[in-house]
């Protein structure tokens, strides 16, 4: 597909309109450089609707559609990719037909994680089509890989990278998603059966993309876990945990190197701070440690007054991802990762 001239706004359609994804249409919406052409919605309750109606802005005269066919017939340059679960075949058509594709989903992060025979079929439709598939997103994604490679570029030797972070779940996740998908509120037996594989990898493609690109060899991760209880009782949004179920839990992830630890990323996850055992929490946020020739300890924290948080909190996912269509579209065709994509620059509004 051409490249649009730099006089011509980027043509977007917007794939998925959960929480994340009304976040970055609303982000394209006032985007100076960008014009939203499309709205790809997966509901019949939704089809039909403005584009404005759906993410909280007046109206934009853009309905929604269901159908591949219609998102084709636009002929954007980019579609911000946005659905609980990937389409291979929805990816492959797309991008066949020379559009871009700028995306949260993690089956990306890491080419050479992918399944050899997806990865060959995807890389063959950028070819086709001249176009180019990016994900990235705040965690995994900018803390795990954008972040990191800033830092890094400070040091000529690195002995352990290690990222904390900390979120309280209530404000930035649903209902379901607390309780159905996550799992808090249940006994500490039947959270261990839960099966954490996509979790996990996750953060070890994120993880090996960012090693890769330092020039570091992981030889191999290992994840563990452990989960805190609730001291008393816990009101979600809905329903409320009773005190002794899950309350915290915490996931650490941690690259190999010669026997040793070089990259360790340790999610600490909870609904209230007040866990047994007790646990070493902060605010939500990010602390990101570099120990080697030029060490640091960088503290990032997420000052949203509580009002604004389940408004403000889905950005730091669903921005970047709006604010690198222009490096995607840019980008040779393939699957870009975060160290080969041009650099992401915001056009701020």
């Amino acid at each position: 597909m051409s490249k649009p001239s730099e006089a011509r706004k980027l043509r977007v359609v917007q794939w998925a309109t959960g929480t994340v994804g009304a976040a970055a249409m609303r982000a394209v919406l006032t985007h100076p450089d960008m014009e939203l052409v499309g709205v790809k919605v997966y509901s019949p309750a939704k089809e039909g609707k403005d584009a404005g109606e759906l993410c909280g802005l007046p109206q934009t005269g853009i309905k929604a559609v269901r159908d591949l066919a219609s998102v084709l017939a636009l002929k954007p340059h980019c579609v911000v990719y946005m659905p609980e679960l990937t389409d291979y075949d929805d990816i492959c058509a797309l991008l066949e037909n020379g559009i871009n594709i700028s995306s949260t989903r993690a089956e990306f992060f890491h080419p050479g994680s992918m399944d050899p025979a997806t990865r060959a079929r995807i890389e063959a439709a950028c070819i086709k089509g001249g176009a180019t598939l990016h994900t990235s997103g705040s965690s995994p994604g900018f803390i795990t890989e954008a972040l990191p490679l800033v830092l890094l570029s400070l040091a000529r030797r690195l002995d352990l990278l290690t990222i904390d972070e900390f979120a309280n779940c209530i404000d930035g996740c649903s209902e379901e998603m607390l309780v159905g998908i996550m799992g808090f509120g249940e006994t500490p037996e039947a959270f261990a059966q839960r099966p954490f594989y996509e979790r996990d990898e996750v953060f070890n493609h994120s993880l090996r993309a960012l090693a890769q690109a330092v020039g570091i060899e992981i030889e191999r991760f290992e994840v563990s876990s452990e989960v805190a209880l609730a001291k008393e009782p816990v009101k979600l949004h809905e329903s409320t945990i009773p005190a002794g179920s899950v309350a915290g839990q915490r996931m650490v992830t941690t690259g190999y190197r010669n026997g040793m630890p070089v990259m360790r990323f340790r999610c600490n996850w909870f609904v209230t701070e007040q866990l047994e055992p007790a646990w070493d929490l902060r605010g939500d946020g990010w602390r990101v440690t570099v120990e080697g020739d030029t060490p640091l300890d960088i503290s990032i924290g997420f000052p949203i007054p509580h009002g604004e948080r389940q408004g403000t909190l889905p950005n730091l996912t669903a921005h970047r991802p709006v604010n690198a269509i222009p490096s995607v579209c840019a980008a040779p065709p393939g699957i870009a990762t975060t160290a080969v994509l041009p650099q992401v620059l915001a056009r701020l509004s």
